[in-house]
């Protein structure tokens, strides 16, 4: 069976990638698809691991070659999922978890069929500004520009399937958790399954 596709968005910092880090030793064939990125690499990241950092010409080199499933750019850096990469692994039968902006993420459900959004939000504005401030990341401008960009990704939660409030990391990973699983228990999903015991004849009058 052809895996699932996760879409996971919200506004920087509320703590989407650290959601999904927490679930993944919990499920089975599944992974987080990792993002072509120009932004510079933190001290803490992996290439190829958390991001593949690559300049901007290769960046747009990738564009014009139809490579990304989604772009964009995203406080100043441009960001995209790799087509190729996702769709290997999901005719593997492997599930995927895409990190994306909520504009990558509007753009993804016009293209991939069946595919599954997950909004994740902080619990105000003052706990998402002191969660970027924690993070050491962003001087004062560019963290404001963050939280103006959260008020417009926040308007859209309408858009997606589930909503995820991060007030609890460990209650936030069990109501992922519960998605996923119930996601991959819908009916219109088993189609393999179904196809097995329709063949079988229910006797008239008979039991079932």
């Amino acid at each position: 069976m052809k895996g699932l596709v996760f879409v996971m968005s919200g506004p920087s910092g509320a703590g989407k990638t650290t959601i999904v880090k927490g679930v993944l030793p919990e499920l089975e064939e599944i992974e987080f698809s990792v993002s072509y990125t120009t932004r510079p690499k933190r001290d803490e990241e992996v290439d190829g691991v958390d991001y593949f950092f690559i300049d901007e010409q290769r960046f747009k080199d990738l564009i014009k070659e139809n490579e990304f499933l989604e772009w964009a750019e995203v406080h100043g850096h441009l960001y995209g999922t790799s087509k190729s990469y996702v769709e290997t692994r999901l005719e593997k039968g492997i599930n995927m978890f895409l990190d994306v902006d909520v504009k990558g993420a509007l753009n993804i459900k016009r293209l991939v069929k069946g595919a599954v959004f997950i909004f994740v939000a902080p619990p105000s504005f003052n706990e998402l500004k002191e969660r970027l401030i924690k993070r050491h990341t962003e001087d004062e401008r560019n963290m404001e520009k963050r939280i103006e960009d959260a008020k417009y990704e926040l308007s859209q939660i309408s858009k997606f399937d589930y909503l995820i409030v991060n007030r609890d990391l460990k209650v936030s990973e069990k109501q992922l958790e519960s998605i996923i699983i119930s996601e991959q228990l819908r009916v219109e999903r088993a189609g393999e399954i179904i196809g097995k015991y329709k063949f079988y004849k229910v006797q008239e009058g008979g039991n079932s």
